[in-house]
């Protein structure tokens, strides 16, 4: 059985609630602006608890102009950063994990919060992306993991465009930046978090 949770919110402009609660109201009356509710399904883990997957919507939610976005999300989970993405404005999402168990769960809560018609859901991994260009790439990864793959990843942003990544231990944080910006990303933000950290980056408009 999942583990069950009660509805939290995170940054600004979110709520998490379980699939459950889906009436949760906003939870700071204090304010008038709405929160956007992410549903989700209890006991899976990456449902926003974690401070790796918290840092990344609070960056979701301070990016400008997410309308009419393609999104990547790479390691996918629950599917809570891209179903944030598509409800702050992105347009569709692709999904990818490693794990088929991943999938259905991404691909049940993406139905809980009425986007799944706007994803595609991969089960595998970078390589079986096929041919894309993103507007925006989340990847919410181990940083050795994020090492590896820097040079297959990067070229699936387009130029301009905004690279969120997180998963990072403290220990490989520098080692994450410096791979990107040796292939063209300059760093926009360093986040610094309790053991992890979250690196925003952006391609260049034009490489060279």
């Amino acid at each position: 059985m999942g583990r069950l949770f009660t509805a939290f919110p995170v940054g600004e402009r979110l709520s998490i609630v379980p699939e459950q609660d889906t009436t949760a109201p906003e939870l700071n009356p204090n304010t008038a602006q709405t929160r956007l509710n992410l549903i989700m399904s209890a006991g899976a883990f990456g449902s926003g608890e974690h401070e790796t997957s918290a840092s990344c919507l609070e960056e979701l939610e301070q990016l400008e102009n997410l309308h009419g976005k393609k999104v990547l999300d790479l390691g996918s989970g629950t599917g809570i950063l891209a179903i944030a993405a598509l409800k702050l404005g992105a347009a569709s999402a692709l999904c990818v994990d490693i794990e088929s168990s991943a999938v259905e769960t991404c691909k049940y809560n993406c139905k809980l919060n009425q986007v799944e018609h706007q994803v595609q859901h991969c089960c595998g991994t970078i390589a079986d992306i096929g041919a894309a260009a993103f507007d925006l790439i989340i990847a919410n990864i181990y940083g050795d993991i994020l090492i590896e793959v820097a040079a297959e990843l990067v070229p699936y942003a387009k130029p301009g465009s905004t690279i969120l990544l997180s998963g990072i231990l403290y220990e490989y944080n520098f080692d994450v930046r410096q791979r990107y910006q040796r292939l063209g990303c300059t760093v926009l933000k360093n986040r610094m978090l309790d053991e992890f950290s979250t690196v925003l980056l952006q391609r260049p408009q034009v490489e060279g």
